[in-house]
């Protein structure tokens, strides 16, 4: 199986808009001076791109920027005063970085505007909110908020305008769960209250104020005045006695309790710590050397660093009390932010993988593989024979207890993929449902760690589909898609996306149902969308424009690599793109090439394979919708 690097290079395209516009510094040091520089700027599909110009000759490219990382084109708020050559400024704010430039003329703003909002009406990452001042000497005129990443302070209304021309709208992160459930109570007549309110309490909770009360979890309670945000008023209704709450969430309480959580120890200590670690994604959060703030210290083995390297976030905080690491992604509380970045690298150099801890006796990371009912006794597992290898190491054909038929997964001590293993067993604890391989359980004890699975005695779907394809009818090639559907329908449900969709990673059992399996590049989600880390191996051939561009997943690219599958089994078994390498694929997949109908497929099922692959992720369609396709195809015996 071959993978490939995220490395692409844009196409040559023709000139949409070409300019000599006034281009002001991006002052990346708060110590460089603000200058303003002529520049030829050129618009294509792909690129805005900006070159020296200097009598009547246009020179070398001084810089340029990808269309589909633009993520707000507006006009600015005039600074004053201001001489007659900046009167008509715009701004493109973009993934990395925020350019300032001046029109010659309000008619010439208007066009560069115009045709910007064309071409990224398909950007699926547009900001609802931007800065209507500049950023200027380490903050930003509007709100003075100094991070250049900061979130908007005002409504963006061409958003709307452009977000109707593609469907799409980005889920709101989950709100945390606070201390407090409110609901109302009917009106009830009352000489003190025309309206009660009750809360019941989320768990124990001893102020630190004057209250007179201690919260008891379960405990309800009369909300006799609500005295702004943060307190108010009650009367324990179990015991008849009043006093004043607090109304805290009870992740903000305290950090102290949380492993990743190191206090107050230096940069150089976190270091050391991390490279103790020295695994992908070790993190830690510290108290910041500027007092009230916190850092994000985590540790990644990206290509380019043979020994690794460490990255510092810092912690921010909107207006409206909101942290964030990354602007698009803003959370009521640390811990919140902590919990999405655990699952989403979102702009970071990795994920939070693996917490490292500065308390003691903490247990190794695969003890909390197996507990309770997963983890089995080795000595009660017996290995039979070979089936096959792969990355992580060996897999067995094995006896359970004597009379179980399963399939083992072997890891040695200091394999390469250790951590995906891991994570491979923590997901498919997770995962429960008729279409996807079972796990038994784990022995995770000692080394060589187990991963026992149910039995697939007829293979790769792949394999079976090369050697046995042939003795299949059309409609039982319809039922195999149907079987990966329904599993991929699950998987969607549970928001969790797959990332290695393939002939390859699906199993038939002795009924010839098929089941997804190899979950070791599964992720879990909390908004269908995630940006893997720098270096990223995926498998290109059944990959989405958007992941072998930007390295976005999501369950639309899924069902883009669905589709491929359904390619694999109506050609029973062929290689996609057989006469190309990876890039060849990237170059003629974004040129809008696709695989050629199978001979075996229908209009109706090429069709399908189609819509999976449209190039605009919220064309495609999801995998609730395909499986009621396929169940009226097959109510009606059509392939």
């Amino acid at each position: 199986m071959t993978y490939c690097l995220h490395t692409w290079g844009n196409i040559m395209e023709k000139k949409i808009l070409e300019e000599l516009l006034l281009k002001k510094s991006q002052q990346k040091k708060k110590i460089s001076p603000i200058n303003y520089k002529k520049r030829l700027f050129v618009l294509t599909e792909t690129n805005l791109s900006y070159y020296e110009y200097d009598k009547g000759k246009k020179g070398s490219k001084r810089g340029s920027i990808e269309i589909a990382k633009i993520r707000c084109v507006e006009t600015v708020t005039l600074e004053e005063p201001t001489p007659p050559e900046r009167q008509y400024p715009f701004q493109i704010v973009y993934k990395g970085g925020l350019l300032y430039i001046y029109a010659t003329s309000e008619e010439s703003r208007e066009r560069w505007l115009a045709a910007l909002h064309k071409e990224i009406k398909d950007n699926s990452d547009l900001l609802n909110k931007y800065h209507k001042g500049f950023f200027i000497n380490g903050k930003f005129l509007c709100c003075n908020q100094t991070c250049k990443a900061a979130p908007g302070c005002t409504i963006w209304e061409k958003y709307v305008t452009l977000c109707c021309a593609t469907g799409y709208v980005k889920p709101l992160p989950p709100v945390p769960q606070t201390l407090w459930k409110h609901r109302s109570l009917p009106q009830v007549p009352s000489p003190n209250e025309s309206v009660l309110n009750i809360a019941v309490a989320q768990c124990n909770y001893e102020s630190k104020g004057n209250s007179a009360i201690q919260l008891v979890r379960s405990h309800k309670y009369y909300v006799l005045q609500e005295e702004g945000y943060d307190w108010g008023k009650i009367r324990d209704l179990e015991r008849e006695s009043s006093g004043i709450r607090e109304q805290t969430s009870v992740e903000e309480q305290s950090i102290d309790t949380y492993d990743w959580y190191a206090g107050n120890i230096s940069r150089a200590q976190s270091e050391q710590l991390l490279r103790q670690k020295g695994k992908e994604g070790a993190f830690m959060l510290r108290k910041s050397s500027q007092v009230g703030k916190y850092t994000v210290s985590v540790f990644s083995k990206i290509p380019e660093s043979q020994k690794g390297t460490i990255k510092h976030y810092h912690v921010h905080k909107t207006p409206g009390n909101k942290y964030y690491l990354a602007e698009n992604y803003c959370f009521e509380s640390i811990p919140k932010l902590i919990h999405y970045h655990q699952h989403n690298s979102a702009g970071m150099v990795t994920r939070l993988r693996h917490v490292v801890s500065t308390q003691v006796n903490k247990v190794p990371p695969t003890d909390s593989l197996g507990n309770g009912m997963w983890e089995l006794k080795r000595e009660e597992i017996i290995l039979l024979r070979e089936l096959g290898t792969g990355q992580f190491g060996v897999v067995h054909l094995g006896k359970w207890k004597g009379k179980y038929d399963v399939a083992i997964k072997m890891i040695k001590e200091r394999a390469m993929s250790e951590d995906e293993f891991i994570e491979e067993a923590q997901t498919m604890m997770k995962l429960n449902n008729p279409k996807l391989v079972r796990l038994y359980g784990v022995c995770s004890k000692s080394y060589p760690i187990y991963l026992v699975t149910e039995y697939m005695s007829n293979g790769s779907l792949l394999s079976y589909l090369r050697s046995h394809g042939k003795e299949l009818q059309p409609l039982q090639l319809l039922e195999i898609c149907y079987d990966v559907c329904d599993a991929m329908a699950f998987l969607e449900s549970c928001q969790f996306i797959h990332r290695d969709l393939a002939a390859r990673n699906c199993l038939v059992d002795s009924n010839l149902t098929v089941k997804v399996s190899d979950f070791g590049m599964t992720r879990y989600v909390l908004d269908d969308l995630y940006i893997s880390s720098l270096g990223t191996k995926f498998p290109v051939k059944w990959s989405a424009p958007e992941v072998f561009l930007y390295t976005k997943f999501s369950s639309k690219s899924d069902v883009w690599a669905f589709g491929v599958l359904m390619w694999e089994v109506f050609t029973l078994g062929k290689q996609p793109y057989e006469l190309y390498d990876n890039m060849q694929v990237m170059e003629k997949v974004s040129q809008g090439y696709r695989l050629y109908r199978p001979q075996l497929a229908s209009d109706i099922i090429y069709q399908i394979m189609c819509n999976c692959w449209h190039e605009l992720p919220e064309k495609r369609p999801a995998f609730h919708q395909l499986l009621q396709f396929f169940e009226t195809l097959r109510e009606d015996n059509r392939v």
